[in-house]
């Protein structure tokens, strides 16, 4: 089966981009390199999506990796049938295991490491992170308001968001509802969780515990509060899709209640008053008076909040957590001779992500921030004409992961963005 020729659309961007032209050529390059290197459609009409240079699929990013064709699927029906098919093939694999982050095309039982429990032949880690389940719900719901398809809306899709609410409520009460734990026999405290696998003890605050951050190591306190804003907001798309599409009202007010319960967490927990910053929002925190302050260039993160949709971009209390962020406050941001940024903990010290420089710029209301990081961005490919995991903060010629389609995918959409806003006219 062929693939969805992108080649119309990359032409009328790249034309608003002819006075850039090192600019257009890495959105001529990185645009399609989703489509081009991790897409396979499968023989039951879905899709697969691998992460690009780990042969597995993880839910949040198959769904980051395509959300910059969303709008072309508007108009372009092979597009459309493609992301639907991603959706069919996420809600296949949360059947398989909610908790698991990354699964296998196939069950031929590939895996990153045998981990305790052992992970059935379909998936590929059992790291559970909020954010896995959070990500499919927010595809759904944006393909459908851009599409008006409500053919993903079919007893499968209402089943499996039942099994996503139930679990997360489950995990409102770690220590006393859930069966979960993760061991890995490793040296990287990163990699497996303590207290014989169920992590560190918590108070019940009303928000969903947590495993693993988005960049799959593991949570220092198990309320990630990023995620758990995530989560509220997909619990607002899963209410309305329910009441709009299904005519379901109990599934719906249980959705709002549960959102509801996880930000007044969120809120009576999850901010702190920082001598520097003034009320800010934390990293993690375990409902007993521990935090962590930092952020990670993975999304969900602190920076990406209005992104995510939990609050405007003016809010206050997401402004001074900003400030925070671009800050020596957060252990992870880093200024070099050549760039400034967000790092994490998951890539050597010093090393900038530029999918962290892609959502600063796609939070910015700032022009002139926006243009710094979009020539920051141009500049940091390092001569390879892609976008890379972390690079050094003094010579972007050190680089990360020179296949990481999640990166090619949200630099993209910060280029359109930036056309949209009219920063490049």
């Amino acid at each position: 089966m062929s693939l969805p020729n992108l080649k119309p659309e990359i032409d009328r961007i790249c034309e608003q981009l002819e006075s850039r032209p090192k600019l257009a050529q890495l959105f001529r390059n990185c645009y399609p390199n989703t489509m081009d290197t991790t897409v396979k459609q499968l023989e039951d009409g879905s899709t697969f999506v691998l992460t690009g240079d780990i042969p597995a699929m993880w839910l949040r990013d198959s769904t980051a990796q395509v959300r910059h064709y969303l709008p072309l699927a508007a108009h372009q029906q092979d597009v459309a049938d493609l992301i639907a098919g991603l959706i069919r093939r996420q809600l296949f694999c949360i059947n398989i295991d909610p908790y698991a982050n990354a699964f296998n095309s196939e069950p031929n039982n590939q895996c990153w490491e045998p981990d305790e429990p052992r992970q059935g032949p379909w998936v590929w880690e059992r790291k559970y992170e909020i954010d896995s389940l959070c990500y499919p719900i927010q595809l759904a719901w944006m393909f459908w308001k851009t599409t008006g398809r409500t053919d993903i809306f079919d007893e499968k899709f209402f089943e499996t968001m039942e099994l996503i609410v139930g679990l997360w409520e489950k995990e409102q009460n770690h220590a006393e509802d859930s069966d979960y734990y993760f061991i890995r026999n490793t040296e990287f405290a990163q990699d497996t969780l303590s207290h014989n696998g169920k992590g560190a003890p918590c108070a019940v605050t009303g928000m969903t515990w947590c495993g693993f951050r988005p960049s799959d190591d593991a949570c220092v306190y198990p309320y990630l509060i990023p995620s758990n804003m995530f989560a509220c907001v997909v619990l607002g798309y899963l209410a309305e899709i329910c009441r709009t599409v299904a005519d379901d009202e109990a599934l719906a007010n249980e959705a709002e209640m549960l959102a509801g319960e996880i930000r007044e967490g969120i809120e009576n927990y999850g901010v702190v008053d920082h001598p520097k910053f003034g009320k800010i929002y934390a990293y993690e925190t375990d409902g007993l008076g521990n935090y962590v302050h930092m952020d990670d260039a993975n999304v969900p993160s602190l920076m990406s909040i209005p992104y995510l949709g939990y609050c405007d971009p003016e809010d206050p209390v997401y402004l001074n957590t900003r400030r925070f962020v671009l800050s020596h406050e957060n252990p992870y941001y880093y200024e070099g001779t050549f760039a400034s940024g967000v790092g994490s903990p998951h890539t050597p010290p010093e090393y900038i992500w530029q999918i962290a420089l892609s959502m600063q710029g796609l939070t910015s209301s700032s022009k002139e921030e926006r243009l710094r990081l979009l020539d920051m961005l141009e500049n940091s490919d390092a001569g390879t004409g892609y976008m890379h995991e972390g690079f050094h903060k003094d010579d972007p010629s050190k680089f990360t992961r020179p296949w990481f389609a999640w990166s090619n995918s949200l630099f993209s959409e910060f280029v359109m963005f930036c056309l949209e806003k009219g920063d490049l006219d």
